[in-house]
């Protein structure tokens, strides 16, 4: 099942959630990234847990999250796409806390073993309500979610700098070899 389960990561405003887009418009299932979520329905109901207020609320909420998302998506066939996921969110609270569970959590619930890196895309990035974070803090996150990728053995590829329609193309070849 994992198997069927891809992760597209890497750079904040690379270009993810336009990919996971394209994907569900060809008919895919996707999961929207977790932190999005969390923060804009933090920013509706007067909540706290965002990144810029309790980092470790929020990253905690976004394990717990992905862990949801996991498991509602067992129930589809075919490929599944995560924006973002488990390892972004392990990957955080690990680096906020110490604690050593990204090598846990993803043992206990891999996804396939090829993982798409969006890259550093200055020309494209840009902030908003959700994304409050400069360029140089994604560059930072980005460095780190890819060495966690490749400590944990995942194939990771790097997505193209290129339109929407090629970036799925890429990945749904990418795939199907």
């Amino acid at each position: 099942m994992s198997d069927r389960f891809v992760l597209i990561t890497g750079c904040s405003g690379g270009g993810k959630s336009t990919l996971l887009a394209e994907l569900k418009a060809r008919g895919h299932q996707v999961v929207e990234e977790p932190g999005r979520r969390i923060v804009k329905h933090e920013l509706e109901t007067g909540g706290r847990a965002v990144p810029w207020l309790d980092a470790t609320a929020f990253v905690n909420l976004a394990i717990a999250t992905a862990l949801a998302d996991r498991e509602a998506a067992k129930a589809g066939a075919g490929w599944v796409f995560f924006d973002r996921g488990l390892i972004d969110a392990a990957s955080a609270l690990q680096n906020l806390t110490g604690l050593p569970v990204v090598k846990h959590l993803d043992a206990l619930h891999p996804y396939n073993r090829q993982v798409f890196l969006a890259p550093p895309w200055p020309e494209i990035y840009v902030m908003d309500a959700e994304r409050r974070h400069g360029f140089e803090a994604a560059l930072a996150e980005y460095e780190r979610v890819h060495r966690e990728v490749l400590e944990l053995g995942y194939d990771v590829m790097m997505l193209p700098k290129a339109t929407v329609c090629a970036r799925a193309d890429f990945v749904l070849a990418t795939l199907a070899e």
